[in-house]
């Protein structure tokens, strides 16, 4: 029954090591919070990029079935139309207007998590300590009792 204890030990580490995997681990619960906030922002982007697209298309459609809408972009182009003059002034810029952009590109982050190594080593520096302790504490008795 006395060496039955010492597993104690081993399964103190071992506990210990699940214990911080689930928790700080590659796929534990710090980083799977982590990667919920990357995927809102990806959500959040996706939005903006259709919203985008929705503008984009619309102003195509424009472009293509409505005249007037075909005229005034060509004269924002700084194009005239049949008797149309225009003066231009140097080193006031050009007359190009930008609609809209085209969105931007959102990288997802990696997740930051506590390595395995380490991990594997607090486990066993924690199961160590405890079999020390059991181990003092066999001595002190066995001290005690001569």
């Amino acid at each position: 029954m006395k060496a039955v204890k010492y597993i104690f030990a081993f399964w103190a580490g071992t506990l210990i090591y699940v214990l911080l995997s689930l928790m700080f681990g590659s796929a534990g619960f710090s980083a799977y919070r982590q990667l919920q906030g990357e995927q809102i922002k990806q959500e959040a982007n996706i939005e903006t990029l259709t919203r985008i697209n929705q503008e984009l298309q619309s102003s195509v459609n424009s472009l293509l079935y409505d005249k007037d809408t075909l005229t005034v972009y060509a004269k924002e182009q700084g194009y005239a139309a049949g008797r149309e003059k225009f003066i231009r002034i140097v080193g006031l810029g050009g007359t190009l207007k930008t609609r809209t952009s085209a969105g931007e590109v959102v990288a997802a982050a990696e997740p930051q998590y506590t390595p395995d190594r380490i991990l594997k080593i607090i486990a066993f520096c924690t199961g160590l300590a405890v079999f020390v302790c059991m181990a003092g504490f066999d001595l002190m008795k066995f001290l005690r009792e001569r």
